[in-house]
């Protein structure tokens, strides 16, 4: 058998076949960090790694937990878009972790995490989403008839009335809507877009008969009526639901009583 030899190619340092550049990169995250059994005051720490810019903001989060600090401590489950417990800020900007590509949002800077506003810091990158969960509560979000007796067909539905709520059915209570809401941090009391949104869903559902209900717990002075109209929340929603429009019918019925 030949002894295998090095060409030429080889030896001038010519990437094999199979072997190009790496498609990784080194980014460095900057993670807002509150531990209170360790200080009252939040820090940032700066964490860097190799990373493919095509990969998420989640997948490095896993990644620094797992391979630099096992005490870094956020929210995640299905890591799909669906469930909605990784929404943080990013950038300045609300967004789920699972559904931010790091090439997105220029890796070459420093990229910032750190959590949703308005809402108190558990740990890390986790708030106490009780408050929120409140809200939404609050507004009865289930279907409501005056029969109380199980029914004995189908509530059916046209289309065209399924069409008409079909945006605010997309909500995943990820709360991205609500802490983006300038009201919201400086008043924790607001309803906020979520709850509102889905009010909406059951307010103009045909089969639903609670619609006056929800438009006068809308209508305290903590509901629909401290809407500023700034659309920060429509731009965070991950799920692209046109909030503010919701909020603004939401604010029609409630003066016409027409839904």
């Amino acid at each position: 058998m030949a002894t295998p030899t090095l060409d030429k190619a080889d030896a001038a340092g010519t990437p094999e076949p199979g072997f190009a550049d790496s498609p990784y990169i080194t980014a460095t995250f900057r993670i807002r960090r509150f531990n209170s059994e360790v200080s009252a005051e939040a820090v940032w720490e700066d964490f860097q790694l190799e990373i493919d810019p095509k990969e998420r903001v989640l997948d490095t989060l896993h990644k620094i937990k797992w391979e630099q600090d096992g005490t870094l401590t956020f929210r995640r489950s299905c890591a799909h878009g669906i469930c909605g417990s990784d929404a943080m800020r990013i950038n300045g900007k609300n967004r789920l972790a699972c559904k931010t590509l790091i090439k997105d949002i220029n890796p070459e800077k420093p990229i910032t995490v750190e959590p949703i506003k308005g809402l108190t810091v558990l740990k890390d990158l986790v708030v106490d989403m009780e408050p929120f969960f409140q809200a939404y509560r609050d507004v009865m979000p289930f279907l409501i008839t005056k029969d109380t007796n199980e029914p004995t067909r189908e509530r059916l539905q046209s289309a065209e009335d399924r069409e008409r709520f079909d945006d605010t059915t997309k909500c995943i209570l990820c709360a991205a809507c609500t802490s983006s809401c300038p009201v919201f941090w400086n008043d924790g009391q607001y309803f906020g877009p979520a709850a509102i949104v889905n009010a909406h869903r059951f307010i103009f559902d045909s089969r639903d008969e609670a619609a006056e209900q929800r438009l006068e717990i809308l209508n305290d002075r903590d509901g629909v009526w401290r809407c500023r109209t700034t659309f920060n929340c429509t731009d965070a929603c991950p799920r692209g639901i046109d909030v503010t429009k919701a909020i603004q019918e939401v604010k029609r019925a409630l003066i016409t009583r027409r839904f």
